[in-house]
């Protein structure tokens, strides 16, 4: 059985506030570390109403501190948008705050529009092509300080410094901590890149499905062992709607379904109330573009999803699955995530 842990992009209710999404936020984390989830990632979003998860640090330090000893992460830093220099400060921050618990996944795509892109101020030609080397940047400011490092000698006069001028930057306090690296992908691309490294692959197949067993396959197939990790590791996001009937988790994918309809329609709205027979209401080009964007999911009783499980394992056998469950009503989201654990303690 994969382990289980959680991906949230802090949507807001319906009338909700920020506040009070981002207490939902929270009170997930801690039901989550309750329940033997072993990680809590939030997404990076910008310019959306509806989302409560753009300042993603401040948010991974507020969970963090209200928990005990859950891994919390990023589902993930979109590098376009940032300075490795400054996620490696932050994160390394976070680290030293919270030893042991701080996960940083990484993404190449800015995850917004190209207007909200300019405005996030980073250079013209920063893009997904230099993602492998911002890679190797943040590698390079979380690794140990070499003897030179620590040595910095200085004269006067003219500045002289035994340290060579290509290391002398470093992200502080970021040196020697232990912050493992994740590459996020929702296509074939990021898979061909964390085999290169050496680091754990996760697949967003919550929105993008289509290419996840072609990606898992490149990965493993390519996987070098690294100093962080001897053998491939394959996280993969799943839409999952648990419930104690089969109808009831059909009613409340409806809200899950609703989301994914938003984003092909470009509509803005946070999470809505379940409505049967949606889909009836939408044209068929539309319904089917949410439809398959959110096949890769988990929906119904345990027995199931019990089933639909051990399918989707047969196919990915995924180390570890990543649950986003987008449920209106806040308790039966935790049911959902309680029945959800309750079929991995199960053995499934």
């Amino acid at each position: 059985m994969p382990a289980l842990s959680i991906l949230n992009l802090a949507p807001f209710r319906e009338g909700e506030t920020f506040a009070q999404a981002v207490d939902n936020l929270v009170e997930l984390a801690q039901f989550a570390e309750q329940h033997g989830y072993v990680r809590y990632w939030i997404a990076e979003h910008h310019n959306m109403p509806y989302l409560a998860s753009s300042a993603t640090s401040l948010l991974i330090q507020r969970v963090l501190d209200k928990t005990r000893f859950i891994r919390v992460g990023s589902g993930g830093v979109m590098l376009p948008n940032h300075s490795p220099f400054i996620v490696a400060e932050q994160y390394g921050t976070l680290a030293g705050l919270y030893p042991g618990r701080v996960d940083l996944g990484l993404g190449r795509a800015p995850g917004t529009d190209p207007a909200t892109a300019r405005a996030i101020r980073r250079r013209q030609d920063d893009s997904a092509h230099s993602f492998p080397q911002d890679i190797e940047e943040i590698q390079y400011y979380f690794s140990p300080l070499a003897e030179e490092e620590t040595d910095q000698s200085f004269s006067f006069g003219p500045v002289k410094m035994s340290v060579p001028e290509s290391t002398r930057v470093r992200a502080y306090p970021a040196p020697g901590l232990d912050v493992p690296l994740y590459i996020l992908g929702s296509s074939t691309e990021s898979a061909h890149l964390a085999a290169r490294l050496g680091l754990p692959y996760a697949f967003a197949s919550h929105f993008a499905p289509c290419m996840l067993s072609e990606a898992v396959e490149i990965y493993r197939r390519g996987f070098r062992p690294s100093e962080k990790l001897a053998q491939p590791k394959v996280i993969i996001g799943v839409n999952a709607i648990v419930a104690d009937s089969d109808q009831e988790a059909q009613l409340l994918s409806s809200t899950c379904l609703q989301f994914f309809l938003n984003v092909v329609t470009g509509s803005r709205s946070g999470m809505q109330p379940p409505q049967p027979g949606i889909g009836a209401h939408m044209p068929p080009h539309i319904l089917s573009m949410a439809e398959s964007m959110m096949s890769c999911s988990l929906i119904g009783s345990p027995d199931t999803v019990k089933f639909q499980l051990e399918r989707l394992q047969a196919q990915v056998n995924a180390d570890e699955i990543m649950a986003v469950s987008y449920i209106y009503d806040k308790a039966a989201q935790l049911r959902s995530y309680e029945l959800l654990a309750g079929i991995a303690a199960s053995g499934a």
